[in-house]
């Protein structure tokens, strides 16, 4: 895993296969970002097997064979979509172009799985939640900063089995390294990329959702800027927003591309979970100045205070699931309604943000 680059982050675990080796067969696509090597990853632990791979880009395509070159070549996005084999598209496409392809994709009759942000427009949104609706088709997204981080899916956990009481505030920090020179061009773009709330807020939006019980939540205010970044006008290197639930449960997060140079993971991310009956802490990448290693979990309640070192022993059962709920039609791991109410959010934060 690429500790510098938070573009290519793609953690590895432990196989824990669902199924048996080529019953349920995918496809990569759209290799735009580096996050489609850890959806592949989680994916191929969880037992599925990639059947083809296709992107307009040879070099694409061939750096993708490096890691996984078992893998079939496409001919082109039709050939991948004409395969009655394949149930599950996973694609890392540029993000304004991700509910396009998605729709394609399920009016095909397949599975789809984005990289986030979902989607950059709220008239993305309406069409795709029309397509789903049309085709019964799933329209999932790698939200990797709960989804694969072991110590926030062992969060959830607690929080589900009552470990600090009925959740009433979180805090997120999501801090990421810029490197501008290894990132495209339209990573500068903000019709491409959507905004900063957009884009990396919403992995901080969906969890927030997540561990407090919500299913819906309002935005009272957001603000975004460029205050180091001259040079790519269009880019917001800085942005933070406030939600309340509707139950009442309330949300701070701050996002940003100003990770220094001297810290030896690509962003101190950070979540802080405040309960009735107790609180935690999550340092999911590193423990500055003292382990490299990341995972760590600090919970204090009226049993004390535990310090959980969870880097390798909790796994990522969101994959398993998904591919059972693909096969199933269920909706055990992440409902529909979840992953539109989070996208919806995230729009709103950045539509309505101050800009600094």
């Amino acid at each position: 895993m690429e500790k510098n680059d938070g573009m290519n982050y793609a953690p590895t675990g432990k196989p824990n296969p669902v199924v048996k080796e080529g019953e349920f067969q995918m496809a990569a696509v759209a290799l735009d970002h580096g996050h489609i090597y850890g959806m592949c990853n989680g994916l191929i632990e969880a037992g599925a097997t990639i059947k083809w791979v296709y992107d307009p880009d040879p070099k694409k395509v061939e750096q993708f064979l490096g890691k996984f070159p078992e893998v079939q070549v496409a001919e082109s996005l039709e050939h991948v979509l004409n395969d009655p084999e394949i149930k599950l598209v996973a694609a890392a496409a540029i993000p304004s172009e991700r509910s396009a392809l998605g729709n394609t994709v399920m009016e095909a009759g397949k599975d789809y799985f984005t990289d986030k942000t979902p989607f950059t427009t709220s008239q993305q949104l309406e069409e795709t939640k029309k397509v789903v609706k049309q085709t019964g088709q799933k329209y999932m997204v790698y939200f990797s900063e709960r989804l694969h981080v072991e110590s926030a899916v062992f969060a959830g956990q607690l929080i589900k089995d009552g470990a600090i009481g009925r959740v009433i505030q979180v805090t997120g920090f999501g801090p990421h390294r810029l490197n501008a020179s290894s990132r495209p061009n339209w990573f500068f773009k903000k019709e491409q990329y959507g905004g900063i709330l957009c884009d990396i807020g919403s992995h901080q939006i969906e969890q927030f959702l997540y561990y407090t019980g919500n299913e819906d939540a309002k935005v009272l205010h957001s603000k975004v800027g460029n205050y180091n970044n001259p040079e790519y006008p269009e880019l917001e290197d800085y942005g933070d927003a406030t939600l309340i639930g509707e139950n009442g449960a309330t949300f701070y997060f701050k996002v940003d591309w100003f990770t220094p140079e001297g810290l030896r993971t690509w962003g101190d991310g950070r979540t802080f979970i405040t309960g009735t009956e107790g609180t935690i802490e999550l340092r999911k990448y590193i423990d500055v100045a003292r382990e490299e290693v990341g995972d760590h979990l600090f919970l204090v309640n009226k049993d004390g205070e535990k310090h959980y070192k969870l880097s390798g022993k909790v796994g990522f059962p969101f994959f398993g699931e998904l591919i059972k709920d693909c096969l199933n039609r269920t909706e055990n791991t992440m409902t529909q309604d979840h992953v539109f109410k989070a996208a919806e959010l995230c729009l709103k934060a950045q539509e309505q943000a101050v800009i600094i």
